[in-house]
């Protein structure tokens, strides 16, 4: 792999540990870091004197040809114009989720990177965890058999935030991994909220997906509870699948569990149970987000599509916005186009 001069943007709570883990890539140079924080960009400095240059514009790394790549990690909100200026100075731009805060912003950060030839990603990191991949691997090779639904619950205490709701702070892992998994676009959303008193976003979601072959979705988000919790269920018509992403140890477990449901005109109703072996896969103990600064840095230099690309930055998206379409209309189902 040639040498890849790399800047980056924003160091709130991100951005240091994207720093931390392109560092640890071979064949990369990370030149340049704007951010708004004096003190932030003093401290960077420290803990990576290799670091060329820290500023206060990011326009410098905009400017500078030597940067191929810039990497993003600030609010939503400023996603797209930042994508976009990168974007059309040549960069390839790696961005953390979600791509953008509109539909249209996407479309247009999605059209600009395939008529410039330019890498454009997702930081969507449960994506390259050991974990994700495994289940993917279960999920692909078949022996799940065919999925009947996913049920995801990430809740937690706080941390509120100020310009988006819980929806768009935490679904995004959730539609990301989902969408991964099945490798099928979705067919509608409807979704609930609860607001907390005081505050104009939702800081409690419930949310219903479908897609195709009667694939069947829920996902929980919330910011109002007293417990963490990231446990995700995957059941298939051959075996189902726990994924707990706060265990310390065990983190997948593969149920060879099961039911059938027998009718005759005898027995309209007989569910027959199957409660067989229950296994943890091994797997490897990486940090995802190296495999995706590995993944960046690979697809810059194969001019391949990212597992996370803007495609699927894009439908992250649409199901983010149908949500917020959704709340509005009092939980009316919305059709993904």
């Amino acid at each position: 792999m040639s040498r890849i001069v790399l800047g980056f943007i924003g160091l709130g709570y991100w951005g240091p540990n994207l720093i931390r883990n392109f560092h640890k890539q071979e064949g990369v140079r990370v030149k340049t870091v704007a951010d708004l924080s004096e003190d932030r960009l003093a401290k960077i400095k420290g803990d990576f004197p290799s670091i060329a240059r820290t500023t206060t514009n990011y326009q410098d790394l905009l400017n500078d040809k030597e940067i191929e790549a810039i990497v993003i990690a600030t609010p939503v909100s400023s996603h797209f114009q930042l994508a976009k200026e990168a974007l059309e100075a040549g960069k390839h731009v790696l961005v953390e989720k979600p791509m953008t805060a509109t539909v249209a912003q996407a479309e247009e950060l999605l059209e600009i990177a395939k008529r410039k030839k330019l890498t454009l990603m997702v930081d969507h990191t449960f994506l390259f965890s050991p974990q994700v991949e495994k289940i993917k691997e279960l999920v692909d090779s078949g022996e799940l058999g065919q999925l009947h639904y996913i049920d995801s619950t990430r809740i937690n205490l706080g941390l509120f935030q100020s310009d988006i709701n819980v929806v768009w702070d935490l679904a995004p892992h959730d539609f990301s991994i989902v969408n991964h998994l099945i490798g099928k676009k979705p067919i509608s959303l409807s979704a609930q909220g609860f607001k907390h008193p005081g505050d104009s976003k939702e800081a409690i979601a419930y949310l219903t997906v479908r897609y195709p072959d009667d694939l069947f979705v829920h996902i929980n988000v919330s910011w109002l509870s007293p417990v963490k919790m990231r446990l995700m269920l995957i059941s298939g018509d051959k075996k189902m699948v726990a994924y707990d992403q706060i265990h310390p140890s065990e983190k997948i477990k593969v149920y060879d569990y099961g039911v059938k449901l027998k009718r005759s005109t005898e027995t309209p109703f007989s569910p027959i149970y199957r409660a067989g072996d229950v296994w943890i896969p091994r797997t490897e103990a990486k940090e995802a987000l190296e495999g995706v600064c590995k993944h960046f840095l690979d697809c810059i230099q194969s001019g391949e599509e990212p597992i996370s690309g803007a495609e699927q930055g894009l439908l992250v998206v649409k199901l983010l916005a149908s949500v917020d379409q959704s709340l509005q209309k009092g939980g009316q189902e919305i059709k993904i186009s």
